[in-house]
């Protein structure tokens, strides 16, 4: 058994970290791309990993062919490890591991939670290539609903379970302060090729909020684009491999990023949303309708999303009911860690 993970974002380092501690250090490779504070998390870690990406051209995006190019690239390398470890099945949220997983004839898996009709370039190179696609039960996977295994859970819940993940006030102590409200906001970089037409907060919103959020508390900002000077202050002083304890100790999460609003609903924390993907993604919409730990409002509608800050910012209760709301999801959803590594174990040869 050689299990190969390819991690291309910091979310997919949190979803399968806890899959591959699972297995001995000699049964697994992992390899990563360039992106944000992934290299950084599996450095604070220590886990071992190759990098595929081209390091002098990470930041090279929004030109079509800059993108296919290195695709490619990382192709060419992902092909050359997989020609010398000789794993028996390749796990990951790429296009890239199905259509190799293809060409080898290696089973693959391929991860996501976005409804596939929705990222659609990802789905047409994964769709026909992949030999599982694995997401949600509440999510689709559009033409290849007979390649789908779906589970009852989230992604967030393979490293936010209550099983895996214990908040540390004490990581958060140094910026949180007793008695005092705490705001995360976060903005992306929404510059992803399913991105394309899509908006958030741009930097006017945001001092909006920060107008509205200051009476009440302390803002504190993440950021995955650069910050404009006047957002400096509120920078975010914590290590990356500490933003889940900030974000279960904040008192309210604002931002444009699909995860960190999922990773914030999870953990119990009232989280508002503001992009065009609002309405789109069945997962996010699970956690708004049927347990409501998330709200969100597409660019449209910034009114909406100010009257229910002005909402929540006056509700006294708010981390009592949020708390209510996600035992009540926590439940009803599986630990989905301990499902990906009992699927390996059944799949992986």
């Amino acid at each position: 058994m050689k299990i190969l993970f390819y991690l291309g974002h910091p979310a997919h380092y949190h979803l399968f970290k806890h899959v591959i501690s699972a297995f001995n250090p000699e049964n697994t490779v992992v390899l990563i791309k360039t992106k944000d504070v992934l290299e950084q998390l599996l450095k604070e870690d220590g886990v071992p990993y190759i990098n595929v990406d081209d390091k002098a051209g990470a930041k090279t995006v929004g030109k079509t062919f800059a993108i296919a190019k290195k695709f490619s690239k990382r192709m060419l390398r992902i092909a050359g490890i997989i020609r010398k470890e000789k794993p028996t099945i390749l796990v990951g949220c790429s296009a890239e591991l199905a259509i190799l997983g293809k060409f080898f004839s290696i089973p693959s898996c391929a991860f996501f939670e976005d409804d596939l009709e929705k990222v659609k370039s990802f789905a047409k190179l994964a769709g026909p290539t992949a030999t599982y696609l694995i997401c949600p039960d509440v999510c689709s996977a559009w033409k290849w609903e007979k390649k789908k295994l779906g589970y009852n859970s989230y992604h967030e819940l393979a490293y936010l379970h209550p099983d895996h993940f214990t908040p540390d006030r004490n990581l958060v102590n140094h910026m949180f302060q007793p008695g005092t409200r705490n705001f995360i906001l976060r903005f992306s970089e929404l510059g992803a090729y399913h991105d394309a037409g899509k908006t958030g907060i741009t930097d006017e919103l945001a001092l909006q909020l920060i107008e509205k959020i200051k009476p009440y508390g302390k803002v504190y900002i993440t950021s995955e684009r650069p910050l404009s000077a006047q957002f400096e202050p509120y920078r975010i002083a914590i290590k990356s491999s500490h933003i889940h304890h900030a974000l279960y100790f904040a008192d309210m999460f604002i931002g444009d990023s699909q995860t960190m609003t999922a990773e914030s609903a999870v953990l119990g924390t009232p989280a508002l949303r503001y992009n065009d993907f609002v309405g789109e993604l069945g997962y996010l919409e699970d956690l708004e309708h049927n347990y409501g730990l998330t709200y969100g409002f597409r660019t449209s509608n910034k009114e909406g999303l100010l009257k229910k800050l002005d909402e929540l910012l006056a509700d006294n209760n708010l981390n009592a009911t949020w708390q209510q709301r996600r035992e009540k999801m926590l439940n009803e959803k599986i630990n989905f860690a301990r499902w990906m590594v009992s699927f390996l174990k059944r799949h992986a040869g």
